[in-house]
């Protein structure tokens, strides 16, 4: 499979998760000939059902498979999500919902630009001693195929804010590392959440992550030479499963 065709996945898997129901499903399948895949297959519908975090993985394994036995039918699956949903829209959310809404920040401007499926945005202090963490992260997403940013990696606007709103936006997974209790990493938390993204958990010591937030299951990490090597395998490990 050559580069073009797996991006071209990547873009009908991200409009798909945005917007597919079992109905649907069960049309393309009709549509393109695989019935039998679309059902059979073990995750696909069920984590679709219950609105699971590994549902986006479990399209690109069926997409993928799809594609690798005829080519054609992704024809099959633009025309049927160009004729179905307005191709104009951008999708943004990580997870589908069968309620959508439209909201109007006054505090931001939306940014006029896609979801980026390989970009993660991570959010955490701004802190030299927390830069190897950083580095770590780097090296977890780029070792599975992502491409990881904060907010001070780049400078697009006049306010940072806004910087890690559009970063937050464009991005298809956060990182969020509550080391500190950071109020800043907090509120970004809340951002993330707001626009559906899948976001990932980490900390130094679970007693620094939210309450309410700990059902997400945190990865707890030291920042020594071993524990930053065993939060690269644990984060290489969860993006696998989103990807795979």
């Amino acid at each position: 499979m050559d580069l073009a065709q797996g991006q071209r996945i990547l873009k009908i898997r991200e409009r798909i998760v945005s917007n597919f129901t079992h109905e649907h499903w069960q049309e393309i399948g009709l549509l393109t000939g695989f019935s039998d895949l679309i059902n059979k297959h073990q995750r696909l519908l069920r984590s679709l059902s219950w609105g699971d975090e590994d549902y986006s993985g479990n399209v690109l394994n069926v997409l993928t498979g799809i594609a690798s036995q005829n080519k054609k039918t992704l024809d099959v699956f633009e025309n049927y999500l160009n004729e179905k949903f307005d191709d104009e829209t951008h999708y943004i959310s990580a997870k589908p919902s069968e309620r959508k809404i439209t909201f109007s920040p006054g505090v931001f401007e939306v940014p006029n630009t896609p979801l980026e499926p390989d970009l993660v945005a991570v959010m955490m202090p701004f802190d030299a001693a927390l830069m190897s963490v950083y580095q770590t992260i780097q090296n977890a997403c780029t070792h599975t195929g992502y491409r990881a940013l904060r907010a001070d990696n780049i400078w697009e606007n006049s306010t940072i804010v806004q910087d890690i709103f559009s970063l937050i936006f464009r991005s298809s997974i956060v990182i969020v590392d509550f080391t500190g209790k950071n109020p800043n990493v907090m509120y970004e938390t809340g951002i993330a959440h707001t626009l559906g993204k899948l976001v990932i958990p980490i900390s130094q010591s679970i007693d620094d992550v939210p309450f309410d937030m700990r059902h997400h299951r945190a990865l707890t990490y030291y920042p020594n030479t071993e524990g930053l090597q065993n939060l690269a395998n644990s984060l290489a490990s969860k993006l696998g499963q989103v990807s795979a």
